[in-house]
Protein backbone atom coordinates (compact mmCIF):
# COMPACT_ATOMS: atom_id res chain seq x y z
CA UNK A 1 0.00 0.00 0.00
CA UNK A 2 1.47 3.39 -0.85
CA UNK A 3 1.49 5.94 1.90
CA UNK A 4 -1.51 8.61 0.96
CA UNK A 5 0.17 11.71 1.45
CA UNK A 6 2.43 10.31 -1.85
CA UNK A 7 -0.30 9.54 -4.10
CA UNK A 8 -1.49 13.12 -5.97
CA UNK A 9 -3.33 12.81 -9.02
CA UNK A 10 -0.30 11.90 -11.38
CA UNK A 11 1.34 9.53 -8.92
CA UNK A 12 -1.76 7.46 -9.52
CA UNK A 13 -2.09 7.43 -13.13
CA UNK A 14 1.84 7.27 -13.42
CA UNK A 15 0.71 3.70 -10.86
CA UNK A 16 -2.35 2.66 -13.41
CA UNK A 17 0.07 2.93 -16.41
CA UNK A 18 2.17 0.09 -15.24
CA UNK A 19 -0.75 -2.08 -15.77
CA UNK A 20 -3.25 -0.61 -18.09
CA UNK A 21 -2.19 0.94 -21.51
CA UNK A 22 -4.12 4.14 -22.64
CA UNK A 23 -7.76 5.17 -21.34
CA UNK A 24 -6.00 8.42 -19.79
CA UNK A 25 -9.05 10.07 -19.65
CA UNK A 26 -10.53 7.53 -17.60
CA UNK A 27 -7.21 7.14 -15.04
CA UNK A 28 -8.16 11.46 -14.94
CA UNK A 29 -11.32 11.04 -13.68
CA UNK A 30 -10.56 8.26 -10.85
CA UNK A 31 -7.22 9.67 -9.79
CA UNK A 32 -9.17 13.05 -9.30
CA UNK A 33 -11.93 11.07 -7.53
CA UNK A 34 -9.30 9.29 -4.80
CA UNK A 35 -7.36 12.35 -4.27
CA UNK A 36 -10.83 13.90 -3.23
CA UNK A 37 -11.39 11.47 -0.22
CA UNK A 38 -7.72 12.12 0.69
CA UNK A 39 -8.77 16.09 0.66
CA UNK A 40 -12.30 15.48 2.39
CA UNK A 41 -10.39 13.70 5.33
CA UNK A 42 -8.35 16.85 6.10
CA UNK A 43 -11.59 18.99 6.49
CA UNK A 44 -12.94 20.45 9.27
CA UNK A 45 -15.75 18.00 10.79
CA UNK A 46 -18.87 20.00 9.48
CA UNK A 47 -18.05 20.57 6.05
CA UNK A 48 -16.50 16.73 6.11
CA UNK A 49 -19.85 15.99 6.04
CA UNK A 50 -21.22 17.96 3.17
CA UNK A 51 -19.00 16.45 0.61
CA UNK A 52 -20.07 13.74 -1.28
CA UNK A 53 -17.83 11.42 -3.70
CA UNK A 54 -18.11 12.14 -7.10
CA UNK A 55 -19.37 8.63 -8.83
CA UNK A 56 -18.07 7.93 -12.22
CA UNK A 57 -19.84 6.33 -14.98
CA UNK A 58 -17.21 4.25 -17.60
CA UNK A 59 -18.68 3.94 -21.16
CA UNK A 60 -16.67 1.59 -23.39
CA UNK A 61 -16.80 -1.74 -25.11
CA UNK A 62 -15.98 -4.79 -23.25
CA UNK A 63 -12.16 -6.16 -22.65
CA UNK A 64 -11.35 -2.06 -22.49
CA UNK A 65 -9.98 -1.81 -19.18
CA UNK A 66 -12.52 -0.61 -17.24
CA UNK A 67 -12.53 -3.40 -14.04
CA UNK A 68 -8.83 -3.30 -14.17
CA UNK A 69 -8.87 0.42 -13.74
CA UNK A 70 -11.51 0.35 -10.79
CA UNK A 71 -9.42 -2.90 -9.06
CA UNK A 72 -6.19 -1.48 -9.36
CA UNK A 73 -7.49 1.90 -7.40
CA UNK A 74 -8.42 0.37 -4.82
CA UNK A 75 -4.86 -1.99 -4.62
CA UNK A 76 -2.94 1.49 -4.47
CA UNK A 77 -4.85 2.43 -0.67
CA UNK A 78 -6.28 -1.46 0.09
CA UNK A 79 -9.40 0.29 -0.19
CA UNK A 80 -12.30 -2.37 -0.04
CA UNK A 81 -13.46 -3.42 -3.26
CA UNK A 82 -15.79 -5.42 -5.06
CA UNK A 83 -17.44 -5.71 -8.03
CA UNK A 84 -20.77 -6.53 -9.32
CA UNK A 85 -23.18 -7.09 -12.43
CA UNK A 86 -26.30 -5.11 -11.87
CA UNK A 87 -28.61 -7.90 -14.19
CA UNK A 88 -27.69 -9.71 -11.28
CA UNK A 89 -30.57 -7.80 -8.98
CA UNK A 90 -34.10 -7.82 -8.58
CA UNK A 91 -36.63 -5.63 -7.26
CA UNK A 92 -37.01 -5.61 -3.96
CA UNK A 93 -39.78 -8.48 -3.66
CA UNK A 94 -39.21 -11.07 -6.33
CA UNK A 95 -36.93 -13.74 -6.40
CA UNK A 96 -32.78 -12.83 -6.35
CA UNK A 97 -30.53 -10.94 -4.81
CA UNK A 98 -31.51 -7.52 -3.65
CA UNK A 99 -28.88 -4.62 -3.92
CA UNK A 100 -28.21 -4.30 -0.09
CA UNK A 101 -26.31 -7.64 -0.36
CA UNK A 102 -23.62 -4.99 -2.41
CA UNK A 103 -22.79 -3.36 0.75
CA UNK A 104 -23.02 -6.56 2.86
CA UNK A 105 -20.03 -8.48 0.75
CA UNK A 106 -18.03 -5.41 0.67
CA UNK A 107 -17.98 -4.84 4.60
CA UNK A 108 -17.23 -8.73 4.53
CA UNK A 109 -14.41 -7.97 1.94
CA UNK A 110 -13.43 -5.39 4.77
CA UNK A 111 -14.06 -7.43 7.45
CA UNK A 112 -11.18 -9.53 6.06
CA UNK A 113 -8.84 -7.31 4.91
CA UNK A 114 -8.61 -5.91 8.49
CA UNK A 115 -8.51 -9.15 10.47
CA UNK A 116 -5.92 -10.18 8.17
CA UNK A 117 -3.60 -7.11 8.28
CA UNK A 118 -4.06 -7.50 12.47
CA UNK A 119 -3.16 -11.21 11.92
CA UNK A 120 0.33 -10.13 10.43
CA UNK A 121 0.93 -7.69 13.08
CA UNK A 122 0.78 -10.98 15.41
CA UNK A 123 2.42 -12.87 12.99
CA UNK A 124 5.90 -13.66 15.46
CA UNK A 125 3.77 -13.68 19.06
CA UNK A 126 1.49 -16.46 17.01
CA UNK A 127 4.05 -18.27 15.54
CA UNK A 128 5.80 -19.01 19.37
CA UNK A 129 2.43 -20.40 20.27
CA UNK A 130 2.33 -22.94 17.44
CA UNK A 131 5.55 -23.98 18.17
CA UNK A 132 4.61 -24.16 22.18
CA UNK A 133 2.09 -26.63 20.87
CA UNK A 134 3.81 -29.01 18.48
CA UNK A 135 6.54 -29.05 20.75
CA UNK A 136 3.55 -30.56 23.37
CA UNK A 137 2.51 -33.15 21.29
CA UNK A 138 6.11 -33.92 20.05
CA UNK A 139 7.58 -34.12 23.47
CA UNK A 140 5.33 -33.30 26.05
CA UNK A 141 6.50 -31.67 29.44
CA UNK A 142 7.62 -33.51 32.65
CA UNK A 143 5.19 -33.36 35.01
CA UNK A 144 4.75 -34.45 39.06
CA UNK A 145 2.40 -36.95 39.63
CA UNK A 146 -0.37 -35.83 42.40
CA UNK A 147 -1.70 -37.72 45.26
CA UNK A 148 -5.51 -38.27 43.99
CA UNK A 149 -7.66 -35.57 45.76
CA UNK A 150 -10.19 -36.68 48.67
CA UNK A 151 -13.87 -36.29 47.65
CA UNK A 152 -15.73 -33.29 49.94
CA UNK A 153 -17.97 -36.60 51.65
CA UNK A 154 -15.58 -38.75 52.30
CA UNK A 155 -13.52 -35.49 54.17
CA UNK A 156 -16.82 -35.03 55.98
CA UNK A 157 -17.43 -38.61 57.30
CA UNK A 158 -14.11 -38.67 58.50
CA UNK A 159 -14.27 -35.58 60.87
CA UNK A 160 -17.67 -36.80 62.44
CA UNK A 161 -17.17 -40.18 62.70
CA UNK A 162 -13.02 -40.36 62.92
CA UNK A 163 -13.01 -44.25 63.05
CA UNK A 164 -15.30 -44.67 59.98
CA UNK A 165 -12.69 -43.83 57.10
CA UNK A 166 -11.45 -46.51 55.24
CA UNK A 167 -8.08 -47.52 54.77
CA UNK A 168 -6.67 -46.02 51.76
CA UNK A 169 -4.67 -47.16 49.25
CA UNK A 170 -0.70 -46.01 49.49
CA UNK A 171 -0.32 -43.54 46.73
CA UNK A 172 2.88 -44.22 44.54
CA UNK A 173 5.70 -42.19 45.79
CA UNK A 174 7.18 -39.11 44.39
CA UNK A 175 10.22 -39.47 43.08
CA UNK A 176 12.80 -37.82 44.95
CA UNK A 177 13.66 -34.09 44.47
CA UNK A 178 17.15 -34.42 42.86
CA UNK A 179 15.61 -37.28 40.86
CA UNK A 180 13.21 -35.04 39.40
CA UNK A 181 15.23 -32.11 39.01
CA UNK A 182 17.67 -34.68 37.13
CA UNK A 183 14.65 -35.73 34.70
CA UNK A 184 13.07 -32.32 34.23
CA UNK A 185 17.14 -31.31 33.13
CA UNK A 186 17.07 -33.70 30.53
CA UNK A 187 13.73 -32.93 29.24
CA UNK A 188 14.13 -29.27 29.01
CA UNK A 189 17.08 -30.08 26.74
CA UNK A 190 15.32 -32.50 24.73
CA UNK A 191 12.92 -29.96 24.05
CA UNK A 192 15.35 -26.81 23.45
CA UNK A 193 17.10 -28.87 21.04
CA UNK A 194 13.59 -30.10 19.33
CA UNK A 195 12.24 -26.42 19.35
CA UNK A 196 15.69 -25.38 17.48
CA UNK A 197 14.58 -27.89 15.21
CA UNK A 198 11.28 -26.75 14.65
CA UNK A 199 12.08 -23.32 14.07
CA UNK A 200 14.97 -24.52 11.32
CA UNK A 201 12.54 -26.27 9.53
CA UNK A 202 14.13 -29.80 10.11
CA UNK A 203 11.34 -31.24 11.08
CA UNK A 204 8.73 -30.06 8.42
CA UNK A 205 7.99 -33.42 6.69
CA UNK A 206 7.03 -35.29 10.16
CA UNK A 207 3.53 -35.93 10.54
CA UNK A 208 1.49 -35.14 13.74
CA UNK A 209 -1.94 -35.04 14.70
CA UNK A 210 -3.58 -31.65 15.80
CA UNK A 211 -6.53 -30.17 16.76
CA UNK A 212 -8.06 -27.21 15.18
CA UNK A 213 -11.31 -25.28 15.21
CA UNK A 214 -13.76 -25.96 12.31
CA UNK A 215 -14.46 -22.94 10.29
CA UNK A 216 -18.37 -22.91 10.54
CA UNK A 217 -20.62 -25.61 12.06
CA UNK A 218 -23.10 -27.00 9.70
CA UNK A 219 -26.20 -25.52 11.50
CA UNK A 220 -25.02 -22.37 10.35
CA UNK A 221 -23.74 -22.98 6.85
CA UNK A 222 -27.53 -23.77 6.58
CA UNK A 223 -29.00 -21.32 7.92
CA UNK A 224 -26.46 -19.37 5.66
CA UNK A 225 -27.68 -20.86 2.76
CA UNK A 226 -31.44 -19.92 3.92
CA UNK A 227 -30.80 -15.92 3.53
CA UNK A 228 -29.90 -15.35 7.09
CA UNK A 229 -27.16 -12.89 5.52
CA UNK A 230 -29.72 -11.31 3.51
CA UNK A 231 -31.33 -10.23 6.93
CA UNK A 232 -28.07 -8.87 8.63
CA UNK A 233 -28.00 -11.41 11.47
CA UNK A 234 -25.22 -13.31 12.49
CA UNK A 235 -26.25 -16.72 13.86
CA UNK A 236 -22.55 -18.04 14.45
CA UNK A 237 -21.93 -14.22 16.79
CA UNK A 238 -25.12 -14.54 18.96
CA UNK A 239 -25.39 -18.53 19.37
CA UNK A 240 -21.34 -19.06 19.48
CA UNK A 241 -21.24 -19.41 23.12
CA UNK A 242 -23.78 -21.77 23.49
CA UNK A 243 -22.95 -23.93 20.46
CA UNK A 244 -19.29 -23.37 20.99
CA UNK A 245 -17.17 -25.01 17.48
CA UNK A 246 -15.95 -28.13 17.50
CA UNK A 247 -12.34 -28.96 17.44
CA UNK A 248 -11.48 -32.02 14.51
CA UNK A 249 -8.38 -33.61 14.38
CA UNK A 250 -6.21 -33.51 11.16
CA UNK A 251 -2.92 -35.59 10.48
CA UNK A 252 -0.47 -33.01 9.01
CA UNK A 253 3.03 -32.57 8.50
CA UNK A 254 4.68 -30.30 10.78
CA UNK A 255 5.22 -27.35 8.27
CA UNK A 256 1.34 -27.36 8.02
CA UNK A 257 0.50 -27.94 11.59
CA UNK A 258 2.71 -24.31 12.06
CA UNK A 259 0.57 -22.64 9.63
CA UNK A 260 -3.10 -23.82 10.90
CA UNK A 261 -1.71 -23.59 14.21
CA UNK A 262 -0.47 -20.04 14.19
CA UNK A 263 -3.37 -18.74 12.47
CA UNK A 264 -5.82 -20.08 14.71
CA UNK A 265 -3.31 -18.36 17.88
CA UNK A 266 -3.59 -15.29 15.88
CA UNK A 267 -7.03 -15.16 15.22
CA UNK A 268 -7.31 -15.99 19.28
CA UNK A 269 -4.78 -12.68 19.86
CA UNK A 270 -6.63 -9.91 17.92
CA UNK A 271 -9.27 -8.10 19.55
CA UNK A 272 -12.42 -9.04 16.78
CA UNK A 273 -14.41 -5.89 18.04
CA UNK A 274 -11.95 -3.81 17.07
CA UNK A 275 -11.86 -5.65 14.10
CA UNK A 276 -15.27 -5.23 13.28
CA UNK A 277 -15.27 -1.42 14.08
CA UNK A 278 -12.41 -0.77 11.83
CA UNK A 279 -14.19 -2.80 8.87
CA UNK A 280 -17.24 -0.60 9.28
CA UNK A 281 -15.05 2.63 9.19
CA UNK A 282 -13.10 1.47 6.44
CA UNK A 283 -15.76 0.32 3.83
CA UNK A 284 -17.70 3.66 5.00
CA UNK A 285 -14.89 5.82 4.20
CA UNK A 286 -13.03 4.27 1.84
CA UNK A 287 -14.89 1.44 -0.11
CA UNK A 288 -14.93 1.22 -3.79
CA UNK A 289 -18.08 -0.88 -5.67
CA UNK A 290 -17.92 -0.83 -9.07
CA UNK A 291 -21.27 -1.97 -11.04
CA UNK A 292 -21.06 -3.90 -14.43
CA UNK A 293 -23.22 -4.11 -17.14
CA UNK A 294 -25.29 -1.24 -15.81
CA UNK A 295 -26.39 -0.53 -19.61
CA UNK A 296 -28.41 -4.25 -19.60
CA UNK A 297 -30.77 -2.48 -16.91
CA UNK A 298 -31.04 0.94 -18.19
CA UNK A 299 -33.90 2.09 -20.14
CA UNK A 300 -37.89 3.14 -19.26
CA UNK A 301 -40.87 0.68 -18.57
CA UNK A 302 -43.27 0.80 -21.41
CA UNK A 303 -47.07 0.82 -21.19
CA UNK A 304 -48.89 -2.38 -22.06
CA UNK A 305 -46.02 -4.79 -21.12
CA UNK A 306 -47.98 -6.24 -18.49
CA UNK A 307 -45.98 -5.11 -15.68
CA UNK A 308 -42.72 -4.16 -13.72
CA UNK A 309 -39.44 -4.56 -15.36
CA UNK A 310 -38.42 -6.28 -12.31
CA UNK A 311 -34.59 -6.37 -13.78
CA UNK A 312 -34.26 -3.18 -15.27
CA UNK A 313 -35.97 -0.03 -14.17
CA UNK A 314 -37.16 -1.58 -10.83
CA UNK A 315 -33.21 -2.20 -10.15
CA UNK A 316 -32.44 1.61 -10.90
CA UNK A 317 -35.09 2.62 -8.35
CA UNK A 318 -33.34 -0.06 -5.62
CA UNK A 319 -29.88 0.99 -6.31
CA UNK A 320 -30.71 4.80 -6.35
CA UNK A 321 -30.78 5.10 -2.44
CA UNK A 322 -27.79 3.22 -1.87
CA UNK A 323 -25.94 5.34 -4.31
CA UNK A 324 -27.56 8.70 -3.14
CA UNK A 325 -26.93 7.30 1.22
CA UNK A 326 -28.49 5.23 3.14
CA UNK A 327 -27.72 2.58 5.90
CA UNK A 328 -27.86 -1.09 5.53
CA UNK A 329 -27.84 -3.31 8.06
CA UNK A 330 -25.18 -5.88 8.05
CA UNK A 331 -24.34 -8.66 10.39
CA UNK A 332 -21.43 -6.73 11.80
CA UNK A 333 -23.55 -4.05 11.94
CA UNK A 334 -25.37 -0.75 10.26
CA UNK A 335 -23.00 0.70 7.85
CA UNK A 336 -23.85 4.09 5.97
CA UNK A 337 -23.31 4.46 1.85
CA UNK A 338 -22.86 8.17 2.00
CA UNK A 339 -18.67 8.28 1.36
CA UNK A 340 -18.79 5.34 -0.62
CA UNK A 341 -17.52 5.55 -3.81
CA UNK A 342 -19.34 4.22 -6.65
CA UNK A 343 -18.04 3.42 -10.14
CA UNK A 344 -20.44 2.17 -13.00
CA UNK A 345 -19.97 0.90 -16.37
CA UNK A 346 -21.32 -0.50 -19.42
CA UNK A 347 -21.03 -0.59 -23.01
CA UNK A 348 -24.37 1.62 -23.95
CA UNK A 349 -24.78 -0.21 -27.67
CA UNK A 350 -28.00 -0.47 -27.45
CA UNK A 351 -29.23 1.84 -24.38
CA UNK A 352 -27.59 5.37 -23.83
CA UNK A 353 -27.01 7.00 -20.57
CA UNK A 354 -29.60 9.32 -20.79
CA UNK A 355 -32.29 5.73 -20.76
CA UNK A 356 -31.57 5.80 -16.80
CA UNK A 357 -33.85 6.88 -14.73
CA UNK A 358 -32.73 10.89 -14.12
CA UNK A 359 -32.29 10.28 -10.50
CA UNK A 360 -29.91 7.60 -11.27
CA UNK A 361 -28.00 9.67 -14.08
CA UNK A 362 -27.53 12.53 -11.38
CA UNK A 363 -25.52 10.48 -9.21
CA UNK A 364 -23.42 9.49 -11.68
CA UNK A 365 -21.49 12.76 -12.62
CA UNK A 366 -18.36 12.07 -13.80
CA UNK A 367 -18.84 10.79 -17.24
CA UNK A 368 -15.87 9.20 -19.20
CA UNK A 369 -16.13 7.13 -23.13
CA UNK A 370 -13.39 4.79 -22.91
CA UNK A 371 -11.56 4.19 -26.23
CA UNK A 372 -11.67 0.43 -28.41
CA UNK A 373 -8.56 -0.88 -28.47
CA UNK A 374 -6.65 -1.52 -32.09
CA UNK A 375 -3.64 -3.11 -33.36
CA UNK A 376 -0.85 -0.44 -31.61
CA UNK A 377 -2.88 -0.88 -28.28
CA UNK A 378 -2.53 -4.72 -28.12
CA UNK A 379 1.52 -4.78 -29.10
CA UNK A 380 1.76 -2.43 -26.12
CA UNK A 381 -0.77 -4.46 -24.08
CA UNK A 382 1.41 -7.66 -24.86
CA UNK A 383 4.87 -6.44 -23.64
CA UNK A 384 4.58 -3.38 -21.29
CA UNK A 385 2.48 -4.05 -18.69
CA UNK A 386 4.07 -5.41 -15.44
CA UNK A 387 1.74 -8.17 -15.73
CA UNK A 388 1.86 -8.70 -19.60
CA UNK A 389 0.64 -11.22 -21.31
CA UNK A 390 4.17 -12.50 -22.81
CA UNK A 391 5.74 -12.33 -19.10
CA UNK A 392 2.54 -14.22 -17.80
CA UNK A 393 3.63 -17.08 -20.67
CA UNK A 394 7.14 -16.88 -20.51
CA UNK A 395 7.04 -17.14 -16.86
CA UNK A 396 4.66 -20.02 -16.67
CA UNK A 397 6.83 -22.31 -19.23
CA UNK A 398 10.11 -21.37 -17.36
CA UNK A 399 8.92 -23.72 -14.51
CA UNK A 400 9.65 -26.55 -17.21
CA UNK A 401 13.33 -24.95 -18.29
CA UNK A 402 11.72 -23.90 -21.75
CA UNK A 403 13.63 -20.60 -22.37
CA UNK A 404 10.70 -18.48 -24.62
CA UNK A 405 11.55 -15.80 -26.55
CA UNK A 406 9.10 -13.73 -28.86
CA UNK A 407 9.86 -11.98 -31.76
CA UNK A 408 8.74 -8.66 -32.36
CA UNK A 409 7.26 -9.61 -35.99
CA UNK A 410 5.86 -12.49 -33.39
CA UNK A 411 4.10 -9.78 -31.39
CA UNK A 412 2.48 -7.30 -34.34
CA UNK A 413 1.28 -10.58 -35.25
CA UNK A 414 -0.67 -11.79 -33.02
CA UNK A 415 -2.10 -7.94 -32.23
CA UNK A 416 -3.03 -7.89 -36.33
CA UNK A 417 -4.76 -10.95 -35.93
CA UNK A 418 -6.50 -10.19 -33.18
CA UNK A 419 -7.75 -6.38 -34.26
CA UNK A 420 -8.75 -8.50 -37.23
CA UNK A 421 -10.95 -11.03 -35.34
CA UNK A 422 -12.35 -7.94 -33.04
CA UNK A 423 -13.51 -6.30 -36.30
CA UNK A 424 -15.20 -9.24 -38.10
CA UNK A 425 -16.65 -10.79 -34.86
CA UNK A 426 -17.95 -9.53 -31.59
CA UNK A 427 -15.73 -6.99 -30.04
CA UNK A 428 -14.73 -7.84 -26.73
CA UNK A 429 -11.16 -6.06 -26.49
CA UNK A 430 -8.05 -7.51 -24.86
CA UNK A 431 -9.99 -10.45 -23.77
CA UNK A 432 -9.13 -11.15 -27.62
CA UNK A 433 -5.28 -11.63 -26.43
CA UNK A 434 -5.95 -14.38 -24.14
CA UNK A 435 -7.59 -16.92 -26.59
CA UNK A 436 -5.37 -16.48 -29.68
CA UNK A 437 -2.06 -16.73 -27.10
CA UNK A 438 -3.45 -19.72 -25.93
CA UNK A 439 -3.99 -21.12 -29.55
CA UNK A 440 -0.58 -20.40 -30.28
CA UNK A 441 0.81 -21.55 -27.46
CA UNK A 442 -0.78 -24.70 -27.54
CA UNK A 443 1.61 -27.06 -29.06
CA UNK A 444 4.66 -26.01 -27.06
CA UNK A 445 2.55 -26.10 -23.81
CA UNK A 446 1.20 -29.69 -24.12
CA UNK A 447 5.32 -30.57 -25.04
CA UNK A 448 6.76 -28.36 -22.82
CA UNK A 449 8.44 -31.38 -20.59
CA UNK A 450 10.01 -32.86 -23.53
CA UNK A 451 10.54 -29.98 -26.14
CA UNK A 452 13.95 -28.38 -26.62
CA UNK A 453 14.82 -25.90 -24.07
CA UNK A 454 15.09 -22.52 -26.35
CA UNK A 455 12.16 -21.74 -28.36
CA UNK A 456 11.84 -18.65 -30.23
CA UNK A 457 7.86 -17.41 -31.81
CA UNK A 458 8.27 -16.02 -34.84
CA UNK A 459 5.89 -14.30 -37.55
CA UNK A 460 5.57 -17.30 -39.49
CA UNK A 461 5.40 -19.93 -36.28
CA UNK A 462 2.13 -17.41 -35.46
CA UNK A 463 0.96 -17.71 -38.93
CA UNK A 464 1.43 -21.81 -39.12
CA UNK A 465 -0.14 -22.16 -35.93
CA UNK A 466 -3.44 -19.90 -36.68
CA UNK A 467 -4.18 -19.59 -40.72
CA UNK A 468 -6.38 -22.61 -40.75
CA UNK A 469 -9.02 -20.72 -37.80
CA UNK A 470 -8.67 -16.90 -39.19
CA UNK A 471 -9.30 -18.29 -42.74
CA UNK A 472 -12.31 -20.65 -41.83
CA UNK A 473 -14.72 -17.21 -40.47
CA UNK A 474 -16.87 -20.02 -39.46
CA UNK A 475 -14.24 -21.50 -37.34
CA UNK A 476 -13.09 -18.47 -35.92
CA UNK A 477 -16.06 -18.18 -34.54
CA UNK A 478 -16.02 -20.96 -32.16
CA UNK A 479 -12.22 -21.19 -31.92
CA UNK A 480 -10.88 -17.51 -31.51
Amino acid sequence: MIDPDSLTPKRIVEELDKYIIGQHKAKRAVAIALRNRYRRRLLSDDLREEVIPKNILMIGPTGVGKTEIARRLANLTAAPFIKVEATKFTEVGYVGRDVDSMVRDLVQVAQRMVENEKMEEVKGLAMQAALDRILDILEPPLRRRRQPAREPWVEAIGNIFPGAQQEEETPEPEPADSDYRAAAERKQRIREKLRDQLAAGLLDDRKLEIEVEETASPFFQVFSQQGMEEMGVDLQGMLGSMMPRKKKTHTVTVAEAKQLLADEAAREMIDHDQVTREAIERTEQSGIIFVDELDKIAGRERGGDGGPQVSREGVQRDILPIIEGSTVITKYGPVSTNHILFIAAGAFHVTKPSDLIPELQGRLPIRVELDSLGEDDFVRILQEPKNALIKQYIGLLATEGVEMEFTEGAVRQIARIAAEVNSRMENIGARRLQTIMERVLDDISFRAPEVEKKVVIDEDYVAHQLEDIVKDEDLSRYIL
